[in-house]
């Protein structure tokens, strides 16, 4: 992906995370990016496709943050609480990307368009959960793990936003976030 490109997407996720994507508007996005509005344009053809990438890459942005576990990691249960907590990080780049993923996910009630392309995060999102239960409770079935991870993605999605929106302490969140996976690990 280009230089400007990747400008562009990290603009774009800031100011959806800023104004929410009905807020959205391209002249903001590129002076937010420092580029024309052409140059948007010229990438992503209009604001559907902006939306669409935008999410694309924070999608990305964060398979690739909650992929920085430890590597020598053998125990499957601390692999799988470490990759769900990395969603809870109070760093800028967890706090844009999850809060651009709230207003996309919220947004998507509205613009039909914006669904299917969430649909499809969510499912590999929830896969990769699903994987990560069944290294640690091997025994289990695979509808098992995958409804486990849609309980466990959901709530960490709940969870987030209010963390975000400060009526949730960020240990708090986590720690609540530990004991949902003791007790789906225990239900496998």
């Amino acid at each position: 992906m280009s230089d400007r490109r990747t400008a562009i997407l990290k603009a774009a996720t800031r100011v959806i995370a800023r104004r929410g994507v009905r807020g959205l508007r391209v002249e903001e996005l590129s002076a937010e990016a420092g580029v024309s509005t052409s140059l948007i344009y010229y990438h992503f053809t209009d604001r559907a496709g902006i939306l669409r990438r935008t999410l694309e890459f924070i999608t990305e942005r964060a398979r690739r943050y909650t992929a920085e576990r430890d590597p020598d990691a053998v125990d499957p249960r601390a692999d799988l609480e470490q990759a769900l907590l990395l969603e809870l990080q109070d760093t800028p780049e967890v706090r844009e990307n999850s809060t651009a993923w709230g207003e996309l996910r919220a947004s998507a009630v509205f613009e039909p368009g914006l669904r299917e392309d969430l649909a499809k995060a969510t499912t590999t999102w929830v896969h990769a959960t699903a994987e990560l239960l069944g290294r640690a409770r091997p025994l289990g079935t695979a509808t098992a793990h995958a409804a486990a991870a849609e309980r466990l993605t959901a709530l960490l999605e709940g969870l987030s936003m209010r963390w975000l929106s400060g009526t949730l302490p960020l240990e708090h969140a986590r720690e609540l976030l530990r004991q949902a996976i003791d007790v789906e690990l225990r239900q496998l």
